[in-house]
């Protein structure tokens, strides 16, 4: 397996469970979200990989999903970089809210456009085009060129922030990226090609 990228959303938190607006905020994994990391370790550990290092970003959740992923395919102490880079989108206002309630407050026409829009910017946070921005310049310098040398790498992180990664390596555009989803704890297993396009895609579910 090389040139071997695995991305992996963080576990159900307890702000998911909630129905809040997570971003920035540092909220922890539920029972549900620790076991899903788990199984995400597990699923990985069958298909026999090993990973040469993992990246996550500067948040718990997916600080510890990638702890838990590493203990259950015997790599505890593997080498790990977290960087705010990683960091999902910053809600900015919204965050700490529920859902419902800022529908409530600002229209469901608007809270959808703020969450589903490519490029607008809820109050005080970032649209998925300035995660896009944060996240990509990171993956191009750091992250790239260890999978291109052979290395076999993780990213633990979140779901704005993989969409990200997602949109270019599976040329996703504007339009079709804000209804991707992906799903919390589940592995995708990529291959790259050494011109850096992907060669092979599994998705790891339950």
């Amino acid at each position: 397996m090389n040139r071997l990228l695995v991305l992996a959303r963080h576990g159900q938190s307890d702000w998911n469970l909630k129905n809040l607006f997570t971003g920035w905020k540092d909220p922890g994994l539920t029972d549900l979200g620790v076991e899903e990391a788990r199984a995400a370790g597990r699923r990985l550990k069958a298909m026999g990989v090993q990973f040469d290092i993992a990246f996550t970003s500067d948040l718990s959740r997916a600080q510890r999903t990638c702890q838990l992923i590493l203990d259950e395919i015997g790599q505890p102490d593997l080498q790990t970089i977290r960087d705010q880079a990683l960091n999902e989108r910053d809600y900015g206002d919204l965050s700490g809210l529920n859902k419902d309630d800022a529908r409530a407050k600002w229209g469901e026409e608007q809270v959808h456009l703020w969450r589903r829009s490519y490029d607008v910017p809820p109050p005080g946070g970032e649209s998925l085009k300035d995660t896009v921005a944060r996240v990509l310049p990171y993956y191009m310098r750091e992250i790239l060129p260890r999978v291109m040398r052979g290395e076999r790498v993780l990213v633990a992180a979140h779901g704005n922030s993989l969409r990200a990664l997602v949109m270019v390596l599976d040329g996703l555009t504007p339009e079709t990226i804000p209804s991707m989803e992906l799903a919390t704890g589940v592995p995708l297993v990529y291959t790259l090609n050494p011109d850096t396009t992907v060669e092979g895609k599994k998705v790891l579910e339950a």
